[in-house]
C-alpha cells in the first residue's frame, strides 16, 4: 500500500533531540525553540515568531490577543478544518461561514464584505494547499472596516503572495508543524506576530498569563500572573526535531515540488480531455507543494475513484466536510449567502499521496491507477 502521508525525516533530528536531553533542558524555550523562532522570523519577515503546541493553539492565542469575546462575529470559509473555528467558539464568538472560490478552494474575497455586520471583529482567511488567498483585497476590506486579520497558514510554510510570506499579511499568522505538514515536529505550530506591540502580550498569553519570558531575559527579578493565558509552549524535544527539518527545508521542498510537478504533468492529459480538474495556482502565488489534489465529476465518481485506488494499493483520501453542514457548525455559526461551491467542490476533491521521499516508482503507480480508472469509466 502506498501511504497517503509519511512524516518527514531528514536524519539530523535524533542528534538534536539527544543534544537537548544532554543539556537538561527539555521543557521548552531552550536553544532549539529559539533557533526555530529565529529561523521563522528570518524566512518570513515576521516581527516575532513563537513556537506553540499546535496551530490550533496558535489560533487560540490570536483570538485572545485580538480580544475576541461573546457576541463577536468572525468571518471564515466553511471549507476548512475545525481548528480554524474552535478558537473563536471557545471565546464565545459566532462563526460566520462564507462560500469559497471553486478555483483555489479559498475564501471568496468578494463575499466577505456582504457578511460584515456591526458585530464583526475579524476575518480568518485559510490558505488552502499552501496557495494564498487574495490578500491585497482582504487587507483592504479589513482596513476599511477596522477588522483584525488572522491568517490560517497551517499549510503555508514557504508559500508566498506577491513575494511576501503567508502569515505575514494580517495581524497574526498561524502555522502548523503536524506530522502531515511539509516540516513537522509531530504536533506543533507557531504564531507569527506582525505588530511590535503584540509581542509582549503574546509572550504573556503563551506563558500561562505570566511575565516569565521577561524574567528569563533578566528584565524583572521575579515573574507573576499578569493576565489570562494558557500553556502553549511546546517541548524542547519537539523543537529540536523541527529544527533539523527547517535546516533542510530546501531539500524537502525540492523533493515535494518534483512530486507535485510530476503529478501535474502526467495527469494533465486527463484534464485536457475534461475528465478531471487539477489545482489552480493564481498569478502572483508561490505554493509549497503541500498537497496534490484532483477533482472528479461528482461525489459518486469520487467515491468510486478512491475505492479503485485502494484496490490498486494507493491510499488516497477526500478532505474537509464543510463545517456549516456539521451539528456543531449549525450550533456555533451560520452560513452567510448561498452555498454555490463549498459543498459541491468539497465532494469532488481527491487528495493523492504526497510526502517527502515519495519514490518515482510509487508516483507512477498512483498515476497509472488514476488513468486506469478513467479508461474504464
Amino acid at each position: 500500500m502506498i501511504s497517503f502521508n509519511v512524516p518527514p525525516f531528514v536524519g539530523t533530528e535524533m542528534g538534536y533531540i539527544q543534544d537537548a536531553v544532554r543539556e537538561h533542558k527539555i521543557s521548552g524555550d531552550g536553544k532549539y525553540t529559539k533557533k526555530c523562532d529565529q529561523w521563522l522570523e528570518e524566512h518570513t519577515g515576521a516581527k516575532k515568531a513563537l513556537l506553540t503546541t499546535s496551530c490550533t493553539h496558535a489560533t487560540e492565542m490570536a483570538a485572545l490577543l485580538a480580544g475576541i469575546g461573546p457576541g463577536d462575529e468572525v468571518i471564515m470559509p466553511s471549507y476548512t478544518f475545525v481548528s480554524t473555528a474552535n478558537p473563536f467558539v471557545l471565546r464565545g464568538a459566532t462563526v460566520v461561514f462564507t462560500d469559497i472560490r471553486p478555483d483555489t478552494m479559498n475564501l471568496d474575497e468578494k463575499l466577505i464584505e456582504p457578511a460584515i455586520t456591526e458585530r464583526t471583529r475579524a476575518i480568518v482567511p485559510v490558505h488552502y494547499a499552501g496557495v494564498s488567498c487574495e490578500m491585497d483585497t482582504i487587507m483592504e476590506i479589513a482596513r476599511r472596516h477596522n477588522l483584525r486579520v488572522i491568517e490560517d497558514a497551517a499549510q503555508g510554510l514557504m508559500s508566498a503572495y506577491h513575494g511576501k510570506a503567508l502569515g505575514t499579511f494580517g495581524d497574526y499568522g498561524c502555522y502548523s508543524f503536524h506530522e502531515t505538514k511539509n516540516c513537522s515536529m509531530g504536533e506543533g505550530g507557531a504564531i507569527l506576530l506582525n505588530r511590535e506591540d503584540e509581542v509582549e502580550p503574546a509572550e504573556i498569553v503563551r506563558e500561562k498569563g505570566t511575565n516569565r519570558s521577561k524574567f528569563f531575559r533578566g528584565q524583572i527579578d521575579k515573574y507573576t500572573w499578569v493576565d489570562i493565558g494558557s500553556s502553549y509552549l511546546p517541548s524542547e524535544l519537539n523543537a529540536a526535531y523541527l529544527y533539523g527539518q527547517l535546516e533542510a527545508v530546501d531539500v524537502i521542498q525540492n523533493d515535494r515540488m518534483s512530486s507535485w510537478n510530476r503529478y501535474y504533468r502526467e495527469l494533465h492529459p486527463l484534464a485536457d480531455a475534461g475528465r478531471i480538474e487539477l489545482p489552480v495556482v493564481p498569478e502572483g502565488c508561490v505554493h509549497n507543494a503541500h498537497m496534490f489534489y484532483l477533482k472528479a465529476r461528482d461525489l459518486d465518481e469520487r467515491t468510486r475513484l478512491i475505492q479503485h485506488l485502494r484496490e490498486r494499493g494507493v491510499y488516497a483520501v477526500f478532505h474537509y466536510v464543510p463545517l456549516h453542514s456539521s451539528s456543531a457548525g449549525r450550533r456555533f455559526g451560520r452560513f452567510h449567502g448561498e452555498d454555490r461551491y463549498t459543498t459541491r467542490e468539497s465532494e469532488r476533491l481527491v487528495r493523492l499521496p504526497l510526502y517527502f521521499g515519495l519514490t518515482e516508482e510509487d508516483h507512477h503507480t498512483v498515476c497509472d491507477a488514476v488513468r486506469e480508472f478513467y479508461r474504464k469509466s
